[in-house]
């Protein structure tokens, strides 16, 4: 399991990015709502939608619900 963060600024496309903690691109911690313990991406942007509808897994570490 791993911790997951949403970036409180989108995008200039209107993405929230979703980050696990270890990532290298992970916001400053006044940028950034922690999501909780995944297993995958896949959990935290569902998490993520709850707050920001147009959320996106980062395309570093969670290319998997990358889509945009």
């Amino acid at each position: 399991m791993a911790s997951y963060y949403v970036n409180k600024n989108a995008q200039t496309n209107g993405d929230h990015e979703v980050h696990h903690s270890a990532c290298s691109f992970l916001p400053r911690a006044e940028n950034r709502k922690y999501l909780g313990e995944f297993d995958s991406c896949g959990g935290a942007v569902r998490e993520s939608k709850k707050t920001y509808s147009q959320s996106n897994g980062c395309y570093y570490c969670s290319p998997a619900c990358h889509t945009s």
